[in-house]
């Protein structure tokens, strides 16, 4: 997933590039409106300082929208309620005050690219995955060598938000958020049991790697004569 950052804050930008690029995204960093408008991407979400050096954020997110649907999460240290509301109102798909961590970008970048998902693959065919695995998100159904296979809910949730990005390794609180609730508390048993479901399931398509003490990772298995991953 391609990032426009717009900081002008060095540390904090390279702070947030480092640990978006250990989760697999490509980030490209901007540190003035002027810059992040003269942009030709391409980039799926930008993530917007407000307190820029030449022009003020909010101006900045609204040109933006005016050009496109691509999703704008704001983050600034302004965390007065007007400047969130003028924000939104503006085209800002969210709004994260300073100080944040990466996982809460991460959980927040997911959350809008998901929103926007519908509107991006409405004409768009089913998703596919290595040979044999197909995901059409469109009607929700999980197709294996061209069968479908029968999913509960929930299994199809995270099969979906695991297939986001193949490869990356993804914390038990982020699936949850995700594929749960935001507010979930408690145990997270529930998810190894449906874990335990789709490797059952989609053996010999998928794998999904636990790492002990993190999460989960997705990775596709390779049709014979191209290496197994």
């Amino acid at each position: 997933m391609r990032v426009l950052l717009v900081e002008d804050d060095e540390p904090v930008a390279q702070s947030l590039r480092r640990g978006l690029v250990r989760y697999g995204f490509e980030v490209e960093w901007v540190s003035t409106g002027g810059a992040a408008l003269s942009h030709e991407g391409p980039y799926d979400v930008v993530l917007l300082d407000l307190g820029l050096p030449d022009t003020d954020g909010l101006d900045v997110c609204r040109a933006l929208r005016a050009r496109g649907d691509v999703p704008i999460i704001v983050i600034s240290a302004r965390s007065e309620e007007t400047d969130r509301v003028v924000g939104l109102e503006l085209g800002a798909d969210d709004y994260v005050s300073k100080p944040f961590g990466v996982r809460e970008v991460i959980a927040r970048i997911r959350a809008v690219m998901r929103r926007a998902q519908p509107r991006a693959e409405a004409a768009a065919g089913p998703d596919r995955y290595g040979s044999r695995l197909t995901v059409d998100r469109k009607a929700a159904r999980v197709r294996l060598d061209g069968e479908e296979v029968p999913l509960t809910p929930k299994e199809y949730d995270l099969l979906a938000f695991l297939t986001e990005e193949p490869g990356a390794l993804m914390s038990r609180e982020q699936i949850m958020e995700a594929v749960w609730d935001a507010n979930w508390f408690g145990p997270t048993k529930t998810l190894d049991v449906h874990v335990a479901a789709l490797r059952r399931k989609l053996a010999g398509a998928v794998g999904i790697e636990a790492v002990r003490g993190v999460g989960f990772r997705l990775e596709i298995v390779k049709a014979d004569g191209d290496g197994a991953s």
